[in-house]
């Protein structure tokens, strides 16, 4: 008989084996496995209770924390589809999320309430508004999480019939068009990843995790099975702060973590990280835009900690390579780890060029990261033809240009739509740049990625004012934040006469970026 792959698997099998041990440590709260099992069931029922059923949408607006630990398993045991929104992004974003996606009922940390409260009377679909908190009175139009599963019974639900096929969660990207895309995992898309991370990371019953990625981030929630699977510990961060980081290390004894290149650099420049006896060797893995080289060695000599590289997409939630230490080489090369690495267990992996043809591994032929694989999504939510547009013959087409080198490693050199990664986060510059011309100065603009030490990089606006128009660089970036999410705006803008174009018109932004990488290769 088949028996279904159903992330509820992950979360059943340490509330049986390991049901004393500690599952979450959350501020001074701390959980067992049969303490993080039971409040899950009581969730669910209170989530049956008012009428949310299978195929319904519910989404959580939080930091991390163990309410969104909880609403993972707790959705999905009822055959419930979770919305993880973004809370860097700005209301506007929330509304079109929670709106496209037919929200019924959000789950939502009390520091947003107000946030969601500005926009509640344009949320079409939403019936049901939940405060997570740990304490104090729910505010007005809100029901209390803590209120709403007291008394719920600890057991499980009544089975939903659920496939392996079904969906867990819709997970919007960061916007790298025009809006952003509902990313639909299923059960198996995220049980074979949990395989994968368990396998190339190797996650055990005695690893402690500190949560440094949010856990809306795809690097976020694809731990978040495979740790608690193997029965290790949670121990949230709800935000980055450099002496709590090594407080929690020390205190828990922290083994793994996983980070964006400027956490990574937080860690590094801590000035007191001296004063702190550590007993645990963490493993550090970092996603994202890869970090300096000189990153990991110091991790590596200064810390004694180990560095991972891994690279993958909201769409292959999320992992398709890992970097691995030795991997055809002799000595060490920091460099090369760096990398995003050597294709992960089950992930077919081809470099294709502008005709889908598979280039040479020669180390310098350029092609766009393609991936085959039970971890590639489902397809976008409610958008056919763009699913049709990124998975063709069975490849899913990531738009990051990379190359081969000679063992195996793929290098990504660029992205095809010119996303900028900067501290983990996806940022469009198409999104830059039309907030750009909205100001009555602005004649023409171009947003590039530019390398920076903390973030890895960082938006650069460059910009032609229109003749008799006046602008400083301070007053286009506070206009640019009046209309975007902080992080998604430009942190430097210089001033041109014109901006290179071909002979059709077309912007050359290779040109642009070129001067700012090629003087930061010189440097290294």
């Amino acid at each position: 008989m088949e028996v279904p792959l159903l992330i509820d698997d992950f979360l059943r099998r340490p509330a049986q084996l390991y049901p004393a041990k500690t599952a979450i440590v959350d501020g001074e709260r701390r959980y067992t496995y049969a303490e993080f099992q039971a409040r899950v069931n009581r969730l669910s029922h209170a989530l049956l209770e008012m009428d949310i059923q299978r195929g319904d949408r519910v989404c959580i607006l939080s930091p991390n924390s163990h309410f969104f630990l909880e609403s993972f398993y707790a959705t999905s045991q009822i055959g419930v589809i979770l919305v993880p929104l973004n809370y860097r992004l700005v209301a506007a974003d929330h509304e079109y999320i929670l709106n496209h996606a037919g929200v019924k009922l959000v789950l939502v940390d009390h520091e947003y309430t107000r946030v969601v409260d500005g926009i509640r009377p344009n949320l079409s679909s939403v019936r049901h508004f939940v405060v997570a908190q740990d304490q104090g009175e729910a505010p007005d139009g809100w029901s209390d999480w803590e209120a709403l599963i007291a008394g719920q019974p600890e057991t499980a639900p009544a089975p939903v019939e659920r496939g392996e096929n079904d969906l867990v969660s819709i997970n919007y990207t960061s916007g790298t068009t025009a809006r952003p895309k509902g990313v639909m995992l299923t059960h198996r898309n995220c049980y074979i990843n949990a395989y994968s991370l368990i396998a190339h990371l190797r996650v055990s019953h005695d690893d402690v995790e500190l949560w440094t990625l949010p856990m809306f981030h795809c690097n976020g929630w694809g731990g978040v099975y495979a740790l608690t699977g193997m029965g290790g510990t949670h121990v949230v961060l709800r935000a980055i702060d450099a002496a709590e980081i090594y407080r929690l290390i020390e205190r828990e004894k922290v083994t793994f973590a996983c980070m964006a290149p400027t956490v990574l650099r937080t860690v590094l420049d801590y000035p007191n990280k001296d004063k702190h006896a550590m007993e645990s060797r963490p493993r550090f893995t970092v996603a994202g835009a890869p970090p300096p080289a000189a990153f990991i060695e110091r991790l590596e000599t200064e810390l004694g900690w180990e560095f991972i590289q891994i690279y993958g997409l909201t769409e292959t939630a999320p992992v398709l390579t890992v970097s691995h230490p030795d991997f055809g080489t002799e000595t060490q090369d920091y460099a090369r780890r760096s990398r995003a690495g050597v294709p992960a267990v089950g992930v077919d992996l081809v470099l294709l060029d502008d005709a889908d043809r598979p280039i040479p591994r020669d180390g310098t032929s350029v092609g766009e990261v393609c991936a085959r694989s039970n971890v590639v999504f489902k397809g976008y939510w409610e958008q056919p033809e763009e699913t049709g547009k990124a998975i063709r013959d069975g490849y899913f087409h990531t738009g990051d240009l990379a190359v081969w080198d000679e063992v195996g490693n793929i290098h990504i050199v660029d992205r095809k739509k010119d996303v900028i990664i900067s501290g983990g986060e996806n940022i469009s510059s198409p999104d830059i740049e039309d907030a750009l011309y909205r100001h009555p100065a602005v004649m023409e603009c171009a947003v590039i990625g530019v390398p920076h030490e903390k973030w890895g990089e960082t938006p650069k606006a460059l910009v032609v004012l229109r003749a008799g128009e006046q602008a400083s660089e301070e007053q286009l970036i506070a206009f640019c934040r009046e209309n975007l999410a902080h992080f998604k705006c430009p942190t430097s803008i210089e001033f041109r006469d014109e901006l290179p174009r071909t002979a059709t018109g077309k912007l050359q932004k290779f040109k642009l970026r070129e001067p700012y990488w090629s003087k930061q290769r010189r440097v290294g």
